[in-house]
């Protein structure tokens, strides 16, 4: 046997820097994939000097590690982005940023494929297949501004009108026919028009198995389904500085077995602000949701759900809503952590549903009643107030936690005793709750002040 020799310094150095670039060589090196839709071209190598036109080709591209870079151009990215069994690794995510990019959903209208009814009346049967999940969730753009006619998927369905009866920049959907009709302004021809449709589902879409991804600094507008669809098993997804705007369903969805985080979203004008789904978890902060149709957020079925740092303008037909599953059993869990409300007169009231746990804790609702009716609600630290005057009504047999918050309110009613702000020490000693809390509202006026 030869003897044992040791190794020199400088041996050892060389022989560690040969492991780190094995190592290296082995990983792979993350690279930078550049996108730019005007001129940009696929067959390209996805450089700054030379950069793909389509985020898909980036993404079938990339690898763990990799970031692909959305030229934010003036004209809109008109394609879905679509992850499908498409991860990175853990410490080592695809990144899509769109440095401000929009991916829209919308094209104008082809004045080839439809047919002058008479008089500003066109009429088309092959814009989209008679598909209730699509013409459920559609509306026209006119002159850049959305119609839903009153109608959305999770929101307030008014009747179709016949076409006859359209106005300008109105449309209607006619079933026996399999057809849309559009009425252009002052009846003019449909090619001088500015009329847009949603072609595509979604902005962002991700299915099958998905892991280790990151979508930031993007805009998605004007799909008829979702701006951004989780579905699958998709797990370590975060979505930072997004926006979703004027979608048909939902600004954010995530399905299945999926679990995201958002840090930092706006969404206004869809159908519902964020709805998650199935056994789908979420933490989303910095969430800002305003004007949309059905629902501003929506969790249902068995997730867990937190919301931080964020703020709700209740304007929708449904302004917050947590439903379990009912058969078989399931809870939803929805938590809110230093979340503003913003009600007032005609808003919907915060309604937790039968299989529902809601948590809220340094809450502002401001103007919004709430419903409770699940299996457990807990407030604290919260105020509640604002105009009209709120309700809150929690369910019998619904176990009602509550304590350091202050009340403005009309009444609190548990089961089926309803307590006033002259009742509250009445309330405390008969539910054991908001012992540290505060009821206030005007001073009543002295008896000798009448007339003044």
């Amino acid at each position: 046997m030869p003897p044992h020799t040791a190794l020199t310094p400088a041996a050892t150095q060389a022989l560690l820097v040969l492991c780190l670039l094995t190592i290296s060589a082995g990983r792979g090196v993350a690279r930078d994939w550049y996108v730019d839709n005007l001129l940009g071209a696929d067959d390209s190598p996805g450089t700054v000097e030379a950069p793909l036109q389509t985020p898909n080709a980036a993404v079938g591209r990339a690898a763990p590690g990799d970031t692909i870079h959305l030229v934010p151009n003036p004209e809109p990215y008109r394609q879905m982005v679509v992850f499908h069994n498409k991860s990175g690794e853990p410490g080592n995510p695809i990144t899509i940023d769109g440095h401000g990019a929009t991916l829209s959903g919308s094209e104008p209208l082809d004045p080839a494929t439809w047919e002058l009814v008479q008089g500003g009346l066109y009429r088309s049967t092959t814009l989209q297949p008679a598909n209730p999940a699509i013409i459920g969730r559609y509306y026209f753009i006119f002159d850049g501004l959305i119609n839903r006619m009153g109608r959305s998927s999770k929101g307030p369905r008014a009747a179709y009108s016949k076409p006859e009866d359209l106005q300008p920049n109105e449309w209607t959907w006619v079933a026996d026919e399999e057809a849309f009709y559009v009425r252009t302004p002052g009846d003019r021809p449909l090619a001088e028009c500015d009329i847009a449709a949603p072609m595509r589902a979604n902005g962002v879409a991700l299915s099958g198995k998905c892991e280790h991804l990151v979508i930031r600094n993007l805009t998605a507008t004007h799909v008829w389904n979702d701006g951004y669809n989780i579905h699958g098993e998709s797990n370590d997804i975060l979505f930072e500085n997004i926006r979703a705007i004027e979608c048909g369903d939902d600004g954010i969805s995530a399905h299945g077995q999926c679990n995201i985080e958002v840090r930092g979203m706006v969404s206004i004008g869809n159908s519902t602000g964020a709805c998650h789904v199935n056994n789908a978890s979420s933490i989303c902060e910095d969430v800002y949701i305003q004007g949309c149709h059905g629902f501003g957020y929506y969790m249902l079925n068995t997730g867990t759900h937190i919301l931080r740092n964020s703020v709700i303008v209740c304007d929708a037909a449904q302004s917050v809503v947590v439903a379990g599953d009912v058969e078989p059993p399931g809870t939803c869990t929805l938590k809110f952590e230093n979340v503003v409300l913003l009600g007032g007169e005609g808003a919907a009231a915060l309604n937790a549903r039968a299989r529902s746990i809601l948590e809220m804790s340094h809450v502002t609702a401001l103007g919004l009643s709430m419903s409770i009716a699940g299996d457990a609600c807990r407030l604290l630290n919260s105020v509640i107030s604002g105009e009209p005057d709120p309700r809150i009504t929690v369910a019998a047999g619904t176990q009602w936690q509550a304590d350091a918050n202050l009340y403005d309110i009309a009444s609190l009613q548990i089961g089926d005793v309803a307590y006033s702000r002259e009742q509250f020490g009445t309330y405390q000693a008969a539910t054991g709750q908001d012992a540290a809390s505060l009821w206030v509202g005007p001073t009543p006026a002295p008896a000798d002040a009448a007339g003044f």
